[in-house]
């Protein structure tokens, strides 16, 4: 399991770092968002000496508050140590306009005058491999260097006026039991190794002088990332020319007008509820890439569990994350993903199971051949579907015709034509294809949902261009798979949805039973009305057996789910609550409420989202069904992107019932 959760990223869709639970930095990308982990995940220490003492951040004496800077994505951290009788306030942000990393420290002597000196350490695993890194000091920044091929970073600091470094070393890492420079900084000196090369790391010192009792003394430190020597030279020269706090200052204002782009209203919803929603939209931002692409989440811990990370881009998660940002009012995000989707779909008209940031197909375990050697596709026909119903909640939102007029025939016609040709003519529903929590092969209700979506979408899309032959066979198309989930996907006996249809070995057809939360695509993606009796029957049956009855609660996503399993009881727990199973329930709720009073259940589930979530706003994949602790990746963008949506649609359907019905016109008396 993942030990350490992500707590607090920061990035501008070029550089992304990410602090973890200790405040330890762990993961620096560039130049795209979640490729190239330049540290892969391993520790990036900081340590404080006072006097002859010295303690790292893993100290267990430390406490810690991970918080940003209201509205910003600027850190707001702020660690004391009782023993060392400090108490330190980090600020952390990477630049909106440059590749850097800035970092103010704020240091209060509680004790009696002391000399202080703060230790940054950088563990580097330049292209994801510590083969052939360089370190070194170089005087044209006044910092330390760490480069291979076309990636350089400069760590550089300034105390006071003075820009500089007041130690450095320069050393190798796990070659001939060398632990690294770091242990070299626990005495108070740094050895000044000018430059050292294969695996290696670096450590530099800030000294702040001698602090008098109750005073603060504040040191700055930056990480500049770049792709040549000139680059890194000429960031390093604007820094020196306008000062770290310039930077600081300019992005910390520019996050806080992105989030409240617009005036927004939260009805009932409490303060911690919509502090939640805009820590969301910010987080979400972190982790999409300049070029695109909407990453799934960035936390290399999951490493440990699968020996692959979760930095890819699927197009389903994509879709609705690009699909919530369009609800909060954001176009030029969605806008990004759909021009990467029109580089990126296939000659055939789908889309590939995963993609990494640059857009080149993913690592994949669907195979292209079944069982018996038979060609298949390897696909999630979902992500194709949803890729089309996101393009449409966009138009219908923005009415930007001029934007998808060069799209219309080489992505939109293409990927419907796909949709509408990979059909079973005996069922009317899709082929078989992988479901989307990627395990098994079949007809999943989830996916006809999403299917249905993409064909309505292109239909009106073909409306717009007059196109209405075309318009009216998606149509038909997706009325034979309503028709047909009724007919195949609905067991009246059992008195709801199932999860899929499949085929076994032997040719028969078999129903798989397990009762599994994403049957809500059926009623959001708008095939279904939420009130269906059908649908009713359903969602009840998902929250009767999926609800962890445990203090912690939430919605497991189906029945003994094994990923990250923490329990056998599966009675009580069927799976760990997911955030995003448990809000599908709650947009379930808020979509068939019919008063204001039928809205308090969906009101109670944002509460537990808020409740739930890292003190940072960060919403991991899953919780632990015992201790809420964060399980799997942390943060995933979906479960960030499904809070956004559901606070969306609770307002608006809050206003709407609160709404006094318009007056009925006034007549004239005969």
């Amino acid at each position: 399991m993942a030990d350490v959760s992500r707590d607090l990223p920061v990035g501008n869709g070029a550089l992304l770092i990410n602090f973890d639970r200790n405040y330890q930095l762990r993961d620096i990308y560039y130049p795209r968002v979640g490729q190239e982990n330049h540290t892969s995940g391993e520790l990036n220490r900081f340590g404080v000496w006072v006097d002859g003492r010295f303690a790292w951040l893993d100290d267990h004496g430390w406490s810690r508050d991970l918080v940003y800077l209201p509205d910003t994505l600027v850190t707001n951290v702020t660690l004391r140590h009782p023993d060392l009788a400090l108490s330190l306030t980090f600020n952390d942000t990477v630049d909106l306009g440059r590749d850097v990393l800035i970092r103010r420290v704020r240091v209060v002597n509680e004790g009696p005058e002391r000399e202080i000196r703060l230790f940054f350490h950088f563990d580097w695993h330049i292209y994801g491999t510590e083969v052939g890194d360089t370190v070194m000091y170089y005087p044209a920044v006044k910092g330390l260097v760490a480069y291979k091929g076309q990636r350089c970073f400069a760590a550089c600091g300034q105390v006071g006026d003075r820009i500089g470094l007041d130690g450095y070393a320069c050393g190798k890492k796990d070659v001939g039991g060398a632990q690294g420079t770091w242990r070299d900084a626990e005495d108070g000196e740094l050895g000044n190794n000018p430059i050292e090369q294969g695996s290696v790391d670096m450590t530099l010192a800030l000294k702040l002088g001698r602090v008098p009792p109750g005073q603060t003394a504040t040191a700055y430190q930056w990480l500049i990332a770049a792709r040549n020597f000139a680059e890194l030279q000429t960031v390093a020269d604007v820094i020196t020319l306008r000062g770290p706090e310039a930077f600081l200052e300019r992005t910390r204002s520019y996050w806080i007008a992105w989030v409240n782009k617009e005036n927004r209203e939260f009805a009932d919803l409490s303060p911690r509820v919509a502090e939640l929603y805009r820590r969301c939209l910010l987080v979400v931002r972190t982790q999409v890439d300049s070029g695109g692409a909407v990453l799934a989440a960035n936390d290399a811990d999951i490493i440990k569990f699968a020996r692959d990370t979760y930095s890819y881009m699927w197009p389903r998660d994509a879709a609705l994350a690009v699909y919530a940002m369009d609800q909060a009012g954001y176009v030029d995000l969605p806008r990004h993903f759909f021009e990467l989707c029109a580089r990126i779909v296939t000659r055939e008209g789908y889309f590939r199971h995963k993609y990494t940031p640059a857009g080149d197909p993913g690592s994949s375990w669907h195979p292209w051949v079944d069982p018996t050697g038979k060609p298949q596709y390897p696909i999630q026909e979902d992500e194709t579907g949803l890729v089309l119903f996101a393009l449409w909640q966009h138009y219908d939102r923005h009415r930007d015709f001029e934007f998808f007029k060069s799209y219309y025939r080489p992505l939109i016609l293409l990927a419907a034509d796909f949709l509408a040709s990979y059909i079973d003519p005996l069922t009317g529903l899709p082929e078989p294809s992988y479901d989307l929590w990627e395990e098994r092969r079949g007809v999943m209700s989830f996916t006809v949902a999403a299917v249905w979506a993409g064909l309505q979408a292109a239909a009106n899309f073909a409306q717009l261009y007059g196109e209405m032959k075309l318009a009216d066979r998606y149509r038909e198309t997706a009325e034979g798979i309503k028709q047909g989930t009724r007919r195949y996907l609905f067991d009246a006996e059992l008195n709801r949805f199932v999860r899929r249809i499949y085929r076994r070995p032997d040719g028969t057809t078999a129903r798989d039973l397990t009762i599994d939360s994403s049957v809500y695509g059926l009623w959001y993606f708008g095939m279904l009305p939420a009130d269906d009796p059908q649908i009713v029957s359903t969602m009840k049956a998902v929250y009767d057996r999926l609800w962890c009855k445990t203090e912690v609660g939430g919605i497991a996503r189906y029945e003994n789910d094994w990923y990250y399993q923490v329990s056998q009881d599966i009675a009580n727990v069927p799976g760990n609550p997911w955030f995003i199973c448990t809000m599908w329930y709650g947009q379930w709720l808020v979509s068939r409420a019919a008063s204001v009073d039928d809205l308090r259940p969906a009101h109670d589930i944002l509460e537990w989202v808020a409740g739930a979530a890292l003190p940072s706003g960060v919403l991991a994949e899953q919780l632990d069904p015992y201790t809420k602790a964060p399980l799997s990746v942390s943060p995933l963008t979906w479960s960030q992107a499904t809070l956004v949506s559901l606070v969306h649609e609770y307002v608006r359907k809050r206003l709407a019932l609160a709404s006094p019905p318009p007056a009925a016109p006034a007549t004239r008396p005969s």
